[in-house]
């Protein structure tokens, strides 16, 4: 998902063309991983302990780059979770520490989390890259400069959320307050581990909220790390509660509580069903949902081609391809198709694919073989439909889970791979007449997450980006986010928005008082 901080890397990471706004690291300043190092948490987190799984069940969490296992993980289930709801409620009773606690204690708290963070930079982003895939570069210098900025960001607001006075009619002084919704629980995907973690605990515990996290089985390791660091920066017992488990298990035991007031969920459009049908029938609890996504990528012939040509393949290419808000359709207006085929082609022949601890890199495995079947088999569909395979479309290494970077031309929209969310290094180039016609084809998904657009033409940029049906739209650029900017999606992408202050607002319950003001005798 992300494009911000990298840049004013030295040669050698000149090539990887990651355009990464400008940042504060330099090749040198990325300290040497250490891969072998041991996982220091594997179990689950409750009331500022660690716990076995009640069920004593553990399951394993794998290396992608080998296959091999890093560790075995306790699997919660629903005994598990309802033992989290129990002290997450506990947490949250009125006149306990966290509820009494000052609004600006609460930013204190996360400020003081996001220095922990920074302390343990090099371990996390090590644990990350080895648990999840990706290149340790992107760990170190991306995924967790925009952690720590998230929860620094969400720090602040703590103390600056607050109601309005309202002047009603007749003799009365009515205001609002803006009260935290309770027992939050949230539920992450494996793309991004740590940073979707933040997403989630920085606007709740801005608010004054508890969690129940679930994280994802593939990638446990980095969030009950963070777990640990919680309890050291001094989050109270049960404000924070991390259970690693399986979806249909400790997922559904979340999206079905009863005693839970909202539901977070980021992941698969499929799964989003589920959790809102959970809510439904259960206690009709909040959700936000941050879904599936197809989005067009429109190149118009006026565009800057070289910039395009680059921008485009990191809005595809970029964490493997799993990325919700990947440019996977990429609509290139026709006097200038072939000249952008050709040289997409070149670049992504040129992509490095390798051990993600080197720091030359520019792609490492797949997350798991589930993905990795999936991916290949989305690459098979496409040849039998017609679409022609332009390079890549294999395994790039005989063990791991790594895909060669794979483009495809002659792709029309109702081919399988122009139409689902593949989440892997597979590029779908279309070609358009009219500005007219790409816009009618870009809206003809069933998701609505993000979009871009490349021109020199501001009035063709603008009257693009308003006909758009997404949340994004990001002009001459991708993947650009920031703490500061709301993310989500329309239709099928998903429900509410999260970061920036209209982040706020999913975990917030707005309470109207009015009270008489008494007249005085004449």
């Amino acid at each position: 998902m992300l494009r911000t901080v990298v840049g004013n890397f030295c040669s050698r990471f000149s090539r990887l063309s990651y355009p990464i706004q400008a940042s504060r690291f330099s090749a040198a300043a990325i300290p040497a991983p250490n891969p072998q190092q041991d996982v220091q948490y594997n179990k689950i987190f409750i009331n500022n302990e660690w716990h076995d799984a009640i069920s004593k069940k553990t399951f394993p969490t794998v290396n992608p780059s080998t296959g091999e296992v890093i560790c075995q993980v306790a699997e919660g289930d629903k005994a598990d979770v309802d033992k989290a709801v129990k002290a997450a409620q506990e947490a949250f009773k009125l006149g306990s520490p966290w509820r009494r606690m000052d609004a600006s204690d609460r930013g204190v708290l996360l400020n003081r989390l996001a220095d922990l963070i920074e302390r343990d930079r090099t371990y996390l982003a090590t644990l990350e890259t080895l648990d999840n895939g990706k290149p340790y570069t992107i760990s170190y210098a991306v995924d967790l400069e925009l952690v720590v900025k998230c929860l620094r960001y969400y720090a602040g607001w703590a103390d600056k959320w607050h109601g309005k006075t309202i002047p009603i009619d007749g003799d009365y002084f009515c205001y609002t307050r803006h009260e935290p919704v309770g027992v939050c629980g949230q539920i992450i995907p494996w793309n991004f581990p740590l940073l979707m973690q933040a997403w989630k605990l920085g606007p709740a515990l801005a608010t004054g909220n508890v969690v129940v996290m679930k994280v994802a089985e593939q990638t446990p390791l980095t969030a009950l790390h963070v777990a640990s660091l919680i309890k050291e920066a001094g989050f109270p017992p049960g404000v924070v509660n991390i259970v690693p488990g399986m979806g249909p298990t400790a997922g559904a035991a979340i999206a079905s509580h009863m005693k839970v007031d909202k539901v977070a969920f980021t992941g698969s459009t499929e799964v989003g069903h589920l959790i809102q049908q959970a809510a439904g029938s259960s206690n009709l609890k909040k959700v936000t949902l941050e879904l599936g996504g197809k989005s067009p990528n429109i190149i118009l012939s006026d565009a800057d081609l070289d910039w395009a040509v680059q921008q485009s393949h990191f809005a595809l290419f970029f964490n493997q391809g799993q990325c919700c808000c990947a440019g996977s359709r990429t609509y290139v207006q026709e006097s200038v198709y072939s000249e952008f085929l050709e040289r997409s082609v070149e670049r992504a022949k040129d992509r490095i694919v390798g051990n993600p601890f080197d720091f030359k890199t520019e792609q490492g495995p797949q997350v798991d073989e589930e993905q990795f079947k999936k991916i290949l088999g989305y690459i098979n569909t496409g040849k039998k439909e017609g679409a022609k395979l332009l390079c890549g479309g294999g395994a790039a290494a005989d063990r791991g889970y790594f895909i060669q970077p794979t483009v495809f031309g002659d792709v029309k929209d109702d081919m399988t791979i122009a139409r689902e969310e593949i989440f892997g290094p597979v590029m779908q180039i279309l070609k358009f007449k009219s500005i007219e016609e790409v816009v009618e084809r870009a809206n003809d998904s069933k998701y609505g997450l993000a979009a871009s657009i490349f021109t020199t033409d501001i009035d063709k940029a603008n009257y693009i980006s308003q006909a758009l049906r997404a949340g994004t739209v990001w002009i001459n650029c991708y993947d650009v986010f920031g703490a500061q900017a709301p993310f989500g999606g329309y239709k099928a992408s998903g429900n509410g928005r999260e970061l920036g202050e209209y982040g706020l607002e999913a975990y917030t319950e707005i309470k109207t008082v009015t009270t008489k003001i008494p007249q005085k005798n004449s």
